[in-house]
């Protein structure tokens, strides 16, 4: 006989986990007691939203779902915005959330919400067990739905009764995930040579670096140009003749001009999302459209928004694999490749912005210095198009960023990074905004020795909000601007190191002191508030 929660912590041990993401509730007291000696690391975070950002970087990184365990009512409701980067960023997460007595159901009582109402719409899957015999099966059922067809979070309510009411029953082995097949490729092949102006979009989830390294190898060998979704950078070498960019929010012009000019798109794993094409501008789904090649592991996903020539749901990465295997004569279109790379290297050149501190040399020297292997997160705002613009990222599993743009996430994500990889430099780049989220994890990286680098750009602004002020009603500054900390003594209260820097010189020396403290640090760049993104400031608007 064991009581519920040390039923549902010896699941997760035979699902393989290693590291949960938490904040304490009474709500789930026997789950605390399951994981007390079990040998699975418990972070404590400070915010269930933290918590929650955590957990959907730890199910980037590979090796299984996030796991997350929050308190019911206003936990619940904190962890959504992490649970919502997780769905749209197609992210394995299982969350176990709790829950009142079974017996109170809807009397409204104490923190009582109905997680199924709440949550439906949110995540991939989401259900309450009813008894404690049944948390096995629940909790396999939730391993295998988070990470099958196209990943997502799962919620799993857990009624405090339930969980610490006893049963015999026995464990789950761990789930075996289904993986579609890759069917014939000759039609993709034969497709492909009718093309005048192809290009490839890579993208989604489930990318390795084996799986990059054949997309770039293919692609190289053929001349054909791949872009890549939004924050999907790393999914190729940046530096490969093949790659051409990534389709962003402040994108390449010239890249956005081939993406509407193609004749025919192969999307490998991309959903082909608003801002992958412009906000459904420069690709129209009610417009004149390229032929499509849509690969994508979910079979609803297809035909969704953009009709495909040829389907075929399977993953992005295993077809890229599969194409690299096979020795097609194509007509290839090597002088247009190499015409798409030299407009990425040109967009790669710094346009300079205001101020003695440059936002376009710090990433520049991030790019030079950084070991290829280092993890660059970011949360959500103008100061991020710097990072996509210039950075290059080397290697898979280095760009932890969320497409669905929620600000806040760059610095718990860096701090899950830190403690998965902790021989790795880990740098975290994050407005003043974005940063103030979630800054109270910085207590969690000092009890759990997380060791992430944070460059805080310090405008004293929402600059992105600022910038579409300024652009819609000119001259009329309402709630956009900020009253910052010391972000430097801030860091120092926590016990970790901190730097301001105020002049270009200062950065460099400032980033190898911070790499070599061995503890979670902070370099503030007070930027000059006219910088608004990489081709404007405030200056050029009011023009």
């Amino acid at each position: 006989m064991r009581h519920g929660g040390r039923i549902l912590v010896d699941q997760l041990k035979a699902q393989g986990v290693e590291r949960v993401f938490s904040v304490p509730g009474e709500s789930f007291l026997a789950a605390l007691d399951g994981l007390h000696e079990s040998g699975i690391a418990n972070v404590v975070c400070r915010q269930e939203g933290g918590a929650a950002m955590m957990a959907e970087a730890s199910g980037k990184l590979g090796g299984g779902p996030g796991v997350l365990f929050v308190t019911r009512g206003p936990g619940a409701t904190n962890a959504s915005a992490g649970l919502h980067v997780a769905m749209q960023d197609s992210t394995p997460v299982v969350a176990f959330v709790g829950q009142i007595a079974r017996g109170h159901r809807d009397r409204e009582a104490f923190q009582e919400v109905d997680y199924r109402a709440m949550f439906g719409p949110l995540v991939k899957w989401v259900a309450e067990i009813d008894r404690t015999e049944r948390i096995p099966e629940y909790v396999a059922r939730a391993f295998s739905v988070a990470q099958s067809g196209r990943p997502g979070p799962v919620v799993l309510a857990l009624p405090e009764d339930m969980l610490s009411a006893e049963a015999e029953v026995p464990d789950r082995p761990r789930a075996v995930i289904p993986r579609p097949a890759v069917p014939d490729l000759g039609p993709v092949i034969e497709r492909l040579a009718r093309a005048e102006r192809p290009l490839v979009v890579a993208g989604g989830p489930g990318w390795t670096g084996a799986a990059g390294r054949d997309l770039a190898a293919w692609a190289e060998r053929h001349g054909l140009a791949v872009a890549v979704s939004f924050r999907r950078q790393d999914v190729i070498d940046n530096r490969s003749p093949a790659y051409a960019g990534d389709l962003n929010v402040g994108p390449n012009p010239k890249l956005m001009e081939r993406l509407g000019a193609a004749d025919l798109i192969l999307a490998l794993g991309t959903r082909l999302g608003d801002i992958s094409t412009g906000g459904y501008e420069v690709l129209d789904p009610q417009g004149a459209l390229p032929a499509l090649i849509h690969v994508h592991a979910d079979p609803d996903e297809i035909n969704r928004v953009w009709p495909a020539e040829i389907a075929i749901a399977a993953r992005g990465p295993d077809v890229a694999r599969a194409l690299a295997a096979r020795d097609d004569d194509l007509p290839g279109w090597h002088t247009a490749q190499a015409v798409a790379r030299a407009e990425y290297e040109g967009w790669l050149r710094p346009k300079p912005t205001p101020g003695a501190v440059r936002l376009e040399e710090v990433i520049a020297h991030l790019d030079a210095t950084l070991a290829e292997d280092a993890i660059v997160t970011n949360g959500a705002g103008n100061y991020a198009g710097f990072l996509h613009r210039y950075y290059r990222w080397k290697r898979q599993g280095t760009q932890l960023a969320p497409t669905s743009g929620s600000m806040g996430y760059g610095f718990p994500a860096a701090v899950a990074a830190s403690l998965a990889h902790p021989g790795r430099q880990v740098v975290c780049l994050a407005g003043d905004g974005c940063f103030q989220m979630t800054l109270n994890e910085m207590s969690t990286a000092m009890q759990h020795g997380a060791t992430p680098v944070v460059i805080v750009a310090n405008n004293g602004r929402y600059g992105t909000i600022r910038m579409h002020q300024e652009r819609h009603y000119p001259g009329r500054v309402s709630g956009t601007d900020l009253a910052n900390p010391d972000f430097a003594a801030l860091v120092r209260a926590y016990g970790g190191q901190g730097w301001t820097v105020t002049e270009q010189a200062g950065f460099a020396p400032a980033l190898d002191a911070a790499l070599a403290s061995g503890t979670v640090a902070v370099i503030e760049l007070r930027l000059d508030p006219d910088m608004l993104t990489t081709g404007a400031s405030l200056s050029d608007l009011a023009r």
